[in-house]
């Protein structure tokens, strides 16, 4: 029985959200294949508040949360997608905050979603919106989305803006008494131990695979999940999960 399961940056509305993947994962959660005493969803699950570009398989998602908060303890943690905490909040059914401390095996870890800590997206908003929109083109245009991800890591600026973040969440784990510090927001699913506070992000359920935390006696480790959709269009993992190793963690 894990003590928490952390997943960011759905974005529900999106083209490009792999909400039958989350279907097939979040049912699995309570059909108790997969085992956790609660579930973090950590920031942007919505892309825009304009619920009206939500689609079916996005409704069952937002239907299966609301499910599993009758058996299971559920955070829903601001992002900078998501909208107001009140909106959220009633849609659902669940409690909204912007952070949270999470205690594991004698450990604080502090989970929050990243996107305070972008000042690039402050400083930048039109180019981040180009940035943004080139990105999502790139996934539509390669389903298997090895050219976008490509094009992410080819970015220096990106790759900053990443750094700058893990710098700056684990400056403010450290003011709060915390080891270690989960975020999303960069859609880059990383573990870094190599400091006093851990770093780690959950990446992504937008690109495939798709990825997710865990939290389980102080340990946090990331998964990358890939499962067969009924269309039949993805490639089948057995379980449906896979832990990803350590040292190729930050190259995910």
């Amino acid at each position: 029985m894990r003590d928490a399961i952390i997943i960011s940056d759905i974005h529900l509305g999106a083209d490009v959200c792999q909400a039958k993947q989350l279907t097939h994962f979040l049912e699995a959660i309570h059909d108790g294949v997969i085992r956790t005493r609660s579930l973090i969803l950590n920031g942007d699950v919505f892309d825009s508040i304009d619920f009206r570009r939500l689609k079916k398989h996005h409704w069952k998602v937002l239907s299966l949360i609301r499910k599993l908060s009758d058996k299971l303890d559920i955070v829903w943690l601001n992002g900078n997608h998501d909208g107001p905490s009140e909106i959220v909040s009633h849609l659902i059914g669940v409690r909204v905050q912007d952070e949270m401390i999470l205690e594991s095996g004698g450990r604080n870890i502090l989970i929050l979603h990243g996107h305070v800590f972008d000042e690039f997206l402050d400083t930048h908003p039109i180019i981040s919106s180009v940035a943004d929109w080139m990105y999502r083109l790139l996934q539509k245009i390669d389903r298997s989305h090895t050219i976008a991800k490509q094009a992410k890591r080819s970015s220096k600026t990106f790759l900053r803006c990443t750094a700058k973040i893990e710098a700056s969440a684990r400056e403010y784990a450290a003011k709060l008494g915390c080891s270690a510090v989960c975020c999303g927001h960069t859609h880059h699913s990383i573990v870094s131990e190599s400091d006093a506070v851990a770093y780690y992000n959950s990446g992504c359920w937008t690109e495939k695979p798709c990825h997710y935390l865990t939290v389980q006696d102080g340990r946090v480790e990331l998964h990358s999940y890939l499962a067969q959709v009924p269309d039949g269009d993805e490639e089948v993992v057995p379980t449906g999960e896979v832990t990803v190793p350590r040292e190729l963690a930050a190259a995910s």
